[in-house]
């Protein structure tokens, strides 16, 4: 049994649980609820970064941070890899995990951020994060024919982070001057593995 430090709004975890709906892994995987924050927590013990996800093997073997768990999962399946072969399709779904990772990267560093007592905010900080998010949602509506098809680590990375802007920042429409982009989304988010990894509410 493999078993997975896990947090329900993290999109890290999001990621690999999607990958597990997606290879059909779920009765292969024990998840084990994780607060990275408390003060008690002994995740370290797992992963030193004291992130989650965490993913420990069967071996004993821990396996960080989401990347590599998720190509370690596509590795169980027998089926079209999530993660294409060598080639140009290949360095297109890293690249889009890439931008993917670090829209939720940026987004996480201003919201945490946002949370520190007044007078200790910086909000110069705050907007260099907002103004990553928004250059790679550019990027990702100029390219964003490139989604389009079999999914692939890429997509799947893409459509968590575009959820995770909207949980988080909800209140900020990231849709606007972003046609193609909106209608990819709308359209990809009617996948199972999406939809049953939603955070709470």
């Amino acid at each position: 049994m493999l078993t997975l430090r896990w947090s329900p709004t993290s999109p890290y975890v999001r990621k690999v649980m999607m990958v597990l709906i997606e290879r059909g892994l779920e009765d292969r995987m024990e998840r084990v609820t994780t607060d990275p924050w408390s003060a008690e927590t002994d995740l370290p013990t797992d992963n030193p970064l004291g992130k989650v996800p965490a993913l420990t093997l069967e071996d004993g073997t821990t396996l960080f941070d989401s990347p590599v768990i998720v190509e370690y999962l596509d590795s169980l399946d027998g089926r079209a890899p999530l993660f294409p072969p060598a080639g140009p399709a290949r360095w297109t779904a890293l690249r889009q995990q890439a931008i993917a990772d670090g829209i939720c990267d940026a987004a996480i560093l201003r919201r945490l951020e946002s949370m520190r007592p007044d007078g200790e905010k910086s909000a110069n900080w705050m907007e260099r994060q907002r103004k990553a998010v928004a250059r790679s949602l550019d990027l990702l509506e100029a390219e964003a024919a490139s989604l389009e098809g079999e999914p692939t680590i890429g997509s799947l990375s893409v459509l968590v982070a575009l959820g995770y802007l909207d949980f988080r920042f909800g209140h900020e429409d990231w849709r606007e001057g972003r046609p193609a982009l909106t209608g990819w989304f709308t359209k990809a988010s009617d996948r199972d593995s999406l939809r049953r990894t939603a955070p709470p509410v």
